[in-house]
């Protein structure tokens, strides 16, 4: 028996097939087209496995976009999936924090992998995937490039809690002669310093799993974890994490 997961997010899709063991994990771009995206996502995933589609029996949509898929036999939250998701992989983990491209989570969840808090930030760019790519062309680097710059680099202080004003914080500080390695170790710290208030309103664990495609960023992972105090378990492909959760939950149906 196999179930599909398929997490439509704001910048990428991801498509996992599960019978117990992972089987396919495929990720594309979004794009504009949310429904097509899914699709494409699934597709790929059921050629990568080479699995007919009428063998899935179970397929579960989460995401932002999770309600423009018709296929989707259940649709559940992607707080509950990155929760399950986390759990199959470190079965240990008691906390969550997931970084999306326009959100992000901070995740207790009990031994089964259920969660029980949540607090989340969808209001504001600031501390999320889309944050770090406005800061990115602002220094006119790639991501992997920001990643690099901050190495060793003593954070430059952008005190901004909005996104907008902190973007303006940089082009000054870039004005003012600052070395763009201070200001990306800035970036990270100050993305550090959100996930921090967030954490504060739940009970955190010091078995934290990182979850999101911006978790693939090593030196903001560090950034994260000495702001918090803890050591953090970040999965081989920490983005198919929610895309796992939704089908372990399909499959368990």
């Amino acid at each position: 028996m196999v179930a599909a997961g398929i997490d439509i997010g704001s910048t990428g899709t991801k498509a996992v097939l599960f019978d117990g063991e992972i089987r396919a994990s495929i990720v594309v771009p979004t794009g504009w087209d949310p429904k097509a995206a899914g699709l494409e996502a699934f597709r790929q995933a059921l050629d990568c496995a080479g699995i007919a589609e009428g063998d899935v029996h179970s397929i579960v949509g989460t995401g932002y976009g999770r309600v423009s898929l018709p296929i989707f036999d259940r649709k559940v939250t992607e707080i509950t999936c990155h929760a399950r998701g986390a759990h199959f992989l470190y079965p240990e983990t008691r906390s969550v924090i997931d970084i999306g491209g326009q959100d992000s989570k901070v995740i207790s969840v009990d031994e089964h992998g259920r969660v029980a808090e949540f607090a989340m930030n969808d209001k504001c760019a600031a501390g999320t995937g889309r944050f770090l790519q406005v800061m990115a062309g602002v220094l006119d680097v790639s991501l992997e490039q920001l990643g690099q710059l901050a190495v060793g680099a003593t954070p430059a202080q952008i005190s901004s809690m909005c996104a907008v004003f902190a973007e303006s914080e940089v082009i000054g500080l870039l004005a003012r002669g600052a070395d763009k390695g201070s200001i990306a170790a800035g970036i990270f710290h100050s993305i550090a310093g959100r996930i921090q208030g967030l954490a504060g309103k739940v009970t955190l664990s010091h078995r934290v799993t990182f979850s999101g495609g911006v978790a693939l960023n090593r030196e903001l992972c560090s950034a994260i974890g000495a702001s918090l105090g803890v050591d953090m378990w970040v999965p081989h492909a920490p983005q198919m994490v929610g895309a796992l959760g939704a089908a372990i939950m399909g499959f368990e149906a």
